[in-house]
């Protein structure tokens, strides 16, 4: 077995606004690095067996590093992660008060690109791409 640690050449990172409370942030990461799983299948590992032999959901094969920001960042870092046609989940200050997917794709799609009001935002892609995304980002405490 080799005890090398795996190295990646990509990257994913979570950016959520520096003002959210706890739960909100929770909430937030969760439901954007969802969408990176279900239309990035490479972003997941294989399934999980403990030593009885039950199954477990398989999970990313790669940390996701979660970065804080203000406004400001978070919109440039939307900028950046279009400009380069990065795979891409977006969580806006609406979705913490609807129900439901349906009416969370209505909320964002209500919205034109630069005037959404982002509180969340993930990225996936090669580590100097994602790395130039969060620019102006700090590491979450």
């Amino acid at each position: 077995m080799n005890a090398e640690p795996l190295r990646f050449d990509t990257k994913i990172a979570v950016l959520l606004r520096e003002d959210l409370e706890s739960w909100q942030r929770l909430n937030a990461t969760a439901f954007l690095v969802s969408g990176l799983g279900a239309t990035v299948p490479e972003v997941v590992g294989e399934p999980y067996e403990d030593a009885d032999g039950v199954a477990y959901l398989p999970m990313f094969r790669q940390p996701v590093l979660i970065f804080e920001g203000s406004k400001e960042v978070l919109g440039a870092a939307h900028a950046r992660a279009l400009s380069r046609a990065l795979p891409r989940a977006l969580f806006t200050s609406d979705l913490f008060s609807t129900g439901n997917d349906r009416d969370n794709r209505a909320a964002v799609r209500a919205v034109r690109s630069g005037e959404l009001d982002l509180v969340g935002l993930a990225v996936y892609g090669p580590r100097n791409g994602v790395d130039k995304v969060m620019k102006g980002s700090r590491m979450h405490p």
